[in-house]
């Protein structure tokens, strides 16, 4: 451990994406002693720009990221770069461990930690990732309009993303991989006039310079321009399961559960972001993070003046210097 254990910061926040660098804006600006823990590790980054971002539509994620640790610091905030190992319990709030042996204590804790997308173990998706490779309408639709899209079936919620990106282009393929929608999803993907691909799909194939060819496991290959994949996205939560933060479980994968205030059930923690909310972009997050931010200021400051009047209570209650209790 280094000596900045015994320095205690008004919170830690873990992760430096959208969330965690607004909710450390929000706090600095707050005057509080914040420190950002950063893996380097954002979900976007496969991606040319963030889109629907009001103001800065299309910008690097890269670019974004700097803006905001810019942000942050410039109010005295703090960006650490490094990876939590582990937080457990302390006096008046958290040790945070980084994996190079570095501590850090807070007296409130938020994790930002963001989510990992789990893909389905078919060759070509993950090195195609945020190119020709897609999940969300609303981050890559415009992008991918007019051009031939095939969604590739994962689980239950695969219809639903054929018929959001039907809204961009009107060619789409869907490859049931082996998940055959049932009557009332094949009335609407045929009312909508996107054909059904049955079998299950071996890999991804060819793209860049190419076309792009979904392989089928009959030796049958479609060719399309984009495949549009629903990822299970699973909340990053492992470092936190030592003070009994634990994960829920949803349709889409698994996240943090929080009150409308950004409380988990563990005190003291806090949670923003995707962690949390599985389907939010990156302005959602943002805004996430800066409403979470302020709610932990206003917990501190709960607490600040409570200490106070704890203070000024024992105060009047101390004998004066004649020996006589001052009178009430």
């Amino acid at each position: 451990m280094t000596g900045q254990e015994d320095e205690v910061r008004d919170v830690v926040v873990v992760g430096g994406g959208a969330a965690g660098l607004s909710a450390g804006l929000m706090l600095a600006r707050a005057r509080r002693r914040v420190t950002v823990v950063d893996a380097g590790a954002p979900r976007n980054a496969p991606a040319d720009g963030v889109h629907a971002l009001l103001g800065l539509d299309g910008v690097s994620p890269a670019e974004l990221l700097a803006r905001g640790r810019a942000e942050v610091t410039g109010y005295g905030g703090e960006i650490i770069a490094g990876e939590v190992g582990d937080v457990s319990a302390a006096p008046g709030g958290f040790i945070v461990t980084m994996t190079n042996g570095d501590g850090l204590h807070a007296r409130r804790l938020l994790i930002a930690t963001g989510l990992v997308d789990e893909l389905p173990d078919i060759p070509g998706l993950r090195e195609r990732w945020g190119r020709e490779v897609v999940h969300c309408p609303y981050c890559h639709g415009w992008e991918v309009r007019d051009r031939l899209i095939g969604v590739l079936a994962t689980g239950p919620m695969s219809v639903h993303q054929a018929l959001l990106f039907r809204q961009w282009t009107g060619s789409l393929r869907y490859f049931s991989n082996g998940l055959e929608p049932g009557a009332d999803d094949q009335a609407k993907l045929a009312a909508l006039g996107i054909p059904v691909v049955a079998g299950r799909v071996e890999r991804l194939e060819g793209g860049d310079e190419h076309a792009l060819g979904v392989r089928l496991a009959d030796g049958r290959v479609a060719e399309v321009d984009v495949v549009a994949v629903a990822s299970r996205m699973a909340a990053r939560a492992g470092a936190f399961s030592g003070i009994g933060i634990e994960t829920a479980e949803h349709l889409m994968g698994s996240f943090i559960a929080a009150d409308q205030t950004g409380r988990t059930a563990v005190p003291g923690v806090w949670v923003a972001g995707n962690a949390t909310d599985l389907s939010a972009q990156v302005s959602a997050a943002a805004a996430d993070g800066a409403r979470v931010g302020a709610q932990i200021n206003a917990d501190l400051v709960a607490e600040d003046t409570g200490r106070a009047v704890a203070r000024l209570a024992t105060a009047r209650c101390e004998p004066s210097g004649g020996g006589q209790r001052p009178t009430r």
